[in-house]
């Protein structure tokens, strides 16, 4: 049993960054300071690590711009005084202001490989990127989709690694958010995509003419009630990307409804809705929704072909 007379433990963040920077002298130092000062902290990890330790390996190598599989020997290297600034000063906006470290560092990874992420859009997090490194091939065996719509794109990155893996398929991003749209065309940039990859301003499908053999969406989804009792560093997220009614299905009942009209005649239709999906059953019993399972985990993924949405239209009207 634990003494309950011990004292507790006292965060190091009382002192100056100055000082902090000046006593922690190699990567060793930084990364077990970091570790014991988030674990202190009851920090939320959600956005990329699931522990203090994790979330201190990526914040130092991160701002070192060193890769995750360094080699082991950097450990006892000595860091340069501005090295150990930069440390200490995103560890100390982690804890304090609870921003979530892709923010912190401008970088997210989804699907392996690196996206420009800031607070206009979510952070990558979709296990849909199972579904992107396998190519879709469990509806597209023998042929790639040749026109693809990542529907609610923020970042872009589900179109963008979509294209990366399918180097025959063209690919347009659609957002509403014309400031995630901005963010989304650095990444079209970054990843030398342009030629295949557009990102177009629309409300769901309202400018966005053709057919798609792919259409793929991680929309806002997220209830009323999870919304209110989220964690703090989810507050740096654009609210429009989280928030979609009392229920999370304002807008998948848009895609429902809508996109039939939108897809080839063996398309097919894939939406994230995250544990919104007991809603989802709840107010489309009769829909025979294929929930998908994932290797890496993650929940409230479904597909749906176009002659699924042909059979079930009355219900989606």
């Amino acid at each position: 049993m634990a003494d309950q007379h011990a004292p507790r433990a006292t965060s190091t963040l009382t002192l100056t960054d100055d000082r902090l920077a000046a006593e922690l002298l190699t990567l060793r130092d930084c990364l077990r300071w970091a570790a014991s000062e988030f674990h202190l902290a009851g920090l939320f990890h959600g956005h990329g690590s699931d522990s203090p330790w994790d979330e201190a390996v990526a914040l130092t190598l991160g701002a070192l711009h060193l890769p995750w599989n360094v080699d082991p020997a950097v450990l006892d290297a000595r860091l340069l005084p501005m090295e150990r600034s930069r440390i200490v000063a995103l560890v100390r906006s982690r804890i304090v202001h609870r921003r979530p470290l892709p923010y912190l560092l401008g970088e997210a990874w989804f699907a392996g490989l690196p996206f420009d992420v800031d607070e206009r859009v979510l952070i990558p997090r979709s296990p849909i990127a199972e579904l992107v490194e396998s190519g879709f091939d469990a509806w597209f065996p023998e042929e790639p989709p040749h026109r693809v719509l990542d529907l609610c794109a923020g970042s872009g990155c589900i179109g963008i690694a979509t294209a990366l893996h399918l180097p025959t398929s063209e690919v347009d991003l659609a957002d509403i958010s014309q400031e995630a749209l901005a963010v989304a065309r650095q990444n079209i940039s970054r990843h030398d995509v342009g030629a295949r990859v557009r990102a177009v301003a629309s409300d769901l499908f309202d400018a966005l003419p053709g057919r798609y053999d792919l259409i793929v969406s991680n929309p806002p989804y997220v209830d009323a009630r999870d919304l209110a009792i989220m964690p703090a560093e989810f507050r740096h997220e654009p609210a429009l990307a989280l928030g979609s009614g009392a229920d999370g299905l304002d807008i998948t009942r848009r895609i429902l409804s809508e996109a039939r009209e939108h897809l080839t005649e063996r398309g097919v239709l894939i939406v994230e809705v995250g544990n919104s999906d007991h809603h989802l059953e709840a107010a489309f019993p009769e829909v025979p929704f294929l929930w998908l399972d994932f290797e890496r985990g993650g929940q409230g993924v479904f597909a749906l072909t176009a002659d699924e949405l042909d059979a079930h239209a009355a219900s989606f009207a």
